[in-house]
C-alpha cells in the first residue's frame, strides 16, 4: 500500500471518528438538557418539581390554543380583556388561587383561565420570545383577579405587605395588568426559582444576595431581566410579581369566564 492510499485510510479514519465523537457529544447533550438549561453561558438547573397538568391549568391542548388563537381577532383596545391563552398560546397556565395550592388552603376564583388587558397580554407575548431563545418560557401563576376575591384574601391575610388592603385601594392584579409569573421549560417543566408561590420570607424578595444557589439565582435574574425589557415593573417584596407599565381602571363589572 503507497503512503498516499496509507495518508487517504488515516484521513478517512480520522474523520469517521470525529463524526461518532460529535454524535455521542450531541446525544449526551440531550439528556444532560433534561437536568439543565443554558442561560448567559451557565448552566441553569430545574426544579425539583414538574409540572402536570392534572394540578393546574396548561391552556388547553396545543391543538386547542392554536384553534383559539386563530379564531381571535386582535381587539380593537388595549384596556379590553382577554383570556391570554388566546393570544399567547405557548404561555401556560396554573391559576394557584383557582385551586387550593397557595397560602389560604382555599379556592378563591370561580375560573382557571388567566385573563388580562391585551395591552398586557402583548408584552407577555414579548417575553415568552424572549424566553424561547433560552430553551423557556412563561408560566402564570395569578393573573386578573375580581375585587371581590381581594376582599377574600385580605381577610384572611390582613398584611399590606402581602395583600392590598381593598378598603385603601385595590391591588394592580384588579386592573388586569398585574401578573405572577415563573419559569418551565418548552416541556412545562418547572424552573428552580428562590421559593415557591405564596412565600412570605426574605428569600421572595429581590435581593438575590441571600439565594444561596446558584441556578435559582441565575433564573430568577434572567426572567426579572427579561420581564423589565418587556415593559413591566419588578415588585421588590415578591420575585414573581410583575406589572406592566401601562396602567389601567380597576375593574369591578369585568367577569371571567368559569
Amino acid at each position: 500500500m503507497d503512503k498516499k492510499m496509507v495518508a487517504a485510510l488515516v484521513a478517512c479514519i480520522a474523520g469517521f471518528a470525529v463524526f461518532i465523537s460529535l454524535a455521542f457529544l450531541v446525544a449526551s447533550n440531550n439528556g444532560f438538557r433534561k437536568n439543565v438549561a443554558i442561560s448567559g453561558g451557565k448552566h441553569v438547573k430545574y426544579s425539583s418539581v414538574s409540572y402536570d397538568d392534572s394540578a393546574g391549568n396548561s391552556g388547553g391542548s396545543d391543538a386547542l390554543k392554536a384553534s383559539r388563537q386563530a379564531a381571535k381577532p386582535a381587539p380593537s383596545s388595549d384596556s379590553e380583556f382577554v383570556r391570554v391563552t388566546d393570544y399567547a398560546p405557548n404561555i401556560r397556565v396554573d391559576l394557584k388561587y383557582a385551586g387550593q395550592g397557595n397560602f389560604t388552603g382555599k379556592e378563591i376564583y370561580e375560573f382557571d383561565d388567566a385573563y388580562l388587558r391585551y395591552g398586557t397580554v402583548k408584552k407577555l407575548i414579548t417575553a415568552q420570545k424572549k424566553l424561547e431563545e433560552y430553551g423557556m418560557g412563561l408560566q402564570i401563576w395569578d393573573a386578573f383577579r375580581p375585587v371581590k376575591a381581594q376582599f377574600k384574601l385580605w381577610e384572611i391575610c390582613p398584611n399590606p405587605l402581602y395583600v392590598s388592603d381593598p378598603t385603601k385601594g385595590y391591588s394592580k392584579h384588579s386592573q388586569g395588568n398585574a401578573v405572577d409569573v415563573t419559569l418551565v421549560d418548552s416541556d412545562g417543566t418547572q424552573m428552580l426559582m428562590p421559593t415557591g408561590f405564596d412565600n412570605f420570607t426574605k428569600l421572595a424578595d429581590r435581593d438575590y444576595s441571600d439565594i444561596d444557589d446558584e441556578f435559582a439565582r441565575d433564573n430568577v435574574t434572567l426572567l426579572e431581566k427579561v420581564m423589565k425589557e418587556s415593559g413591566f415593573d419588578a415588585y421588590y417584596e415578591e420575585w414573581w410579581h410583575f406589572t406592566d407599565t401601562d396602567e389601567y381602571d380597576v375593574s369591578e363589572d369585568f367577569v371571567p369566564e368559569s
